[in-house]
């Protein structure tokens, strides 16, 4: 964002002040980025991101790391057959890093994927017959022969500027360079081991060059995110001072997700100078594509892709793109990368929800122009908390690796609700980003701030009349209904579900 918010405001708070400032805002923002642009929604479905996580990783002995999620492929119906759910080939998926706060990235991580058809074919009347679907028997092992698609990828780790700097790759820890990706949870007949033990041989300790070891997986998981997401969009049909728990089905609960999870050590990912560290995620696609009537047996290759790759989806905070950004302007945004971010700023300082819901409902959107506030929720993050020393204005997630997970006790709200270590100090699964973000926008921080505007936001409670309200969309989950290990969601829910 613009050079003139750029400087680090003066007088960080202490965290157990900002804490205890924050505690009655109750949550934080809408829905994440679901076919939130138009390409996406009509062409790009594989290389639409839907969500990012980062946090301290709360699992038993693993508090030197940071685990960060990027989720992509929305709207998985389980029983997605014969195809399932796969990421591009001819894709470049990438986790970046900015670790000294100027929006540039410093360090990424990029994933390229490959599938394989196997050609399994049947005995028909004397003549081998290919089959028309994804498996021929059960499933128990890595790349089985009763698999007929093999998807893997590769990971490569680039310091400094994602297409020109220094590039390496990371490895299985016991040697091996390509990974093998756990096919969807077809069904229970497939799956007579049970799924979660099939896809828990996916989970590959790695080496990275030059920041020693860590973790991943790459798979399906069922759906974390959480949102009243139909009454949303149909002019906010639901009560936004109602229950915050029970009000509203979740209407992603019976979704599953694809899921890019990463645990890195801390060292790794924050400069020894900040412990902030800002993270994105995009999709790229080349330029260039060719309808190939006639692909060979590689999965997806029924288009060739040529000429530079173009940056296609874009995704930091949660619900930036769905619901600030102006319509015309999604794909832009996607495209973009923070540094430029500059071009959007009216869409933060003069949004528009807030007004739209003042059309909607008998509140009253805040009166603070520009808004200052909205420029620290989600630009600049918040002082003494996840702000860089040294910040430019710009879209990302922002973390504080120096504050400790919360083992047994996270707090939905996060931050607001006295819990330093969940949004949007960073994101975890279980936290209520959808209800933090309507107060934010409906002024929470212009309210909480005070007549002496303690936390440095630029208004005060007569900018925001509506700010105390506790707006919500109904829908809430919690950390119990997660695991507290890696890679930290649930197992996806299968394809025969309905049974």
């Amino acid at each position: 964002m613009p050079s003139h918010v750029n400087a680090r405001r003066s007088g960080r708070l202490a965290l157990t002040a900002t804490a205890l400032a924050l505690a009655a805002i109750g949550t934080s923002a809408l829905a994440s980025s679901h076919r939130e642009a138009p390409f996406l929604a009509m062409s790009g479905r594989a290389v639409d991101g839907t969500d990012l996580y980062m946090f301290r990783s709360y699992e038993g002995g693993r508090q030197d790391y940071v685990t960060v999620i990027a989720n992509y492929i929305p709207f998985h119906d389980p029983q997605g057959g014969p195809n399932f759910y796969q990421f591009d080939p001819d894709a470049v998926y990438e986790i970046h890093f900015d670790n000294n706060g100027d929006a540039k990235e410093d360090l990424t991580f990029q994933f390229r994927f490959d599938s394989t058809s196997k050609s399994t074919a049947l005995s028909v009347g004397g003549k081998q017959i290919k089959i028309p679907v994804i498996n021929s028997g059960p499933i128990d092992s890595v790349n089985p022969d009763t698999l007929n698609v093999r998807e893997t990828y590769s990971i490569d780790v680039v310091r400094g500027d994602r297409r020109s700097g220094e590039r390496g790759q990371v490895t299985q820890a016991g040697g091996g360079e390509v990974f093998d990706k756990p096919v969807d949870n077809i069904g229970t007949k497939s799956f007579p081991g049970g799924y979660e033990a099939y896809a828990d041989l996916h989970m590959y300790d790695v080496a990275i060059p030059g920041c020693g070891n860590g973790r991943v997986f790459v798979g399906q998981r069922q759906e974390p995110f959480y949102i009243a997401v139909g009454k949303i969009f149909d002019l906010i049909n639901l009560d936004p001072l109602g229950p915050e728990v029970g009000g509203n089905p979740n209407d992603l609960e019976f979704k599953n997700i694809s899921s890019v999870v990463m645990e890195l050590p801390i060292a790794c990912v924050a400069s020894a100078g900040d412990p902030v560290v800002g993270a994105y995620t995009t999709s790229s696609l080349r330029q260039g594509r060719l309808l190939n009537p006639s692909p060979p047996s590689r999965i997806g290759a029924a288009a060739i892709y040529a000429g530079p790759l173009a940056q296609v989806s874009r995704l930091g905070m949660p619900l930036v793109n769905e619901v600030i950004i102006g319509l015309e302007d999604k794909d832009r945004f996607n495209a973009s990368k923070p540094m430029n971010d500059t071009a959007f700023l009216d869409y933060v300082t003069n949004p528009a929800l807030p007004a739209f819901i003042e059309s909607l409902f008998p509140v009253q959107a805040p009166t603070n122009f520009p808004r200052t506030d909205l420029v620290t929720a989600f630009l600049t993050g918040l002082e003494g908390v996840n702000q860089p020393q040294n910040v430019v204005a710009s879209e990302m997630l922002r973390l504080n690796t120096s504050i400790p997970a919360n083992l047994g006790t996270q707090n939905p709200l996060g931050v607001a609700g006295g819990d330093n270590a969940g949004f949007p100090n960073g994101r975890r699964p279980g936290d209520d980003v959808v209800d933090v973000s309507l107060r934010v926008a409906m002024g929470a921080l212009c309210v909480l701030t005070g007549a002496e505007d303690t936390l440095n936001v630029g208004c005060t409670p007569a900018d925001a009349p509506s700010g105390g309200l506790a707006f919500t969309d109904g829908v809430r989950r919690t950390a119990a209904e997660f695991p507290n290990a890696f890679p930290y969601l649930n197992t996806p829910i299968p394809g025969s579900f309905n049974d």
